[in-house]
């Protein structure tokens, strides 16, 4: 073997090391390179495994990301924020009665009608 065809096979192995293919594309080395999960003695050890500073930070080194799938929790209460917001009793008064005729709580309505146009604004922001 000539030190020219050694030079070849060398890179070749690097190439195929670091995860590229000899034609220069990229291989698809994240199924090799998935660390285990460690196991956790508690929750706040796995938070700070997972928090900003531990050594979970990056999780692309523990998941693979591009095989997620979306999922919906039907049973999953939402988490609730208590706010103050100060409206005119004109408007108040206007959605006790719009509440009144669907039977509805007025604060049930108003959260109805808020995520009514959540939607519609996120609606908009796809589309334009």
């Amino acid at each position: 073997m000539t030190t020219q065809e050694g030079r070849k096979r060398w890179r070749k192995f690097i190439r195929l090391k670091n995860g590229y293919l000899p034609d220069g594309r990229r291989e698809e080395t994240h199924k090799r390179l998935k660390k285990a999960i460690p196991k956790f003695k508690s929750e706040n050890k796995e938070f700070e495994f997972w928090s900003a500073k531990g050594a979970g930070m990056d999780s692309t080194a523990f998941v693979d990301w591009s095989k997620a799938k979306r999922t919906k929790l039907p049973n999953l209460k939402p988490t609730l924020r208590t706010i103050s917001a100060r409206l005119p009793v004109a408007m108040i008064e206007d959605l006790k009665i719009l509440a009144n005729k669907r039977d509805v709580p007025y604060r049930s309505l108003l959260k109805v009608f808020l995520a009514e146009r959540l939607e519609q604004e996120r609606r908009l922001r796809r589309a334009g």
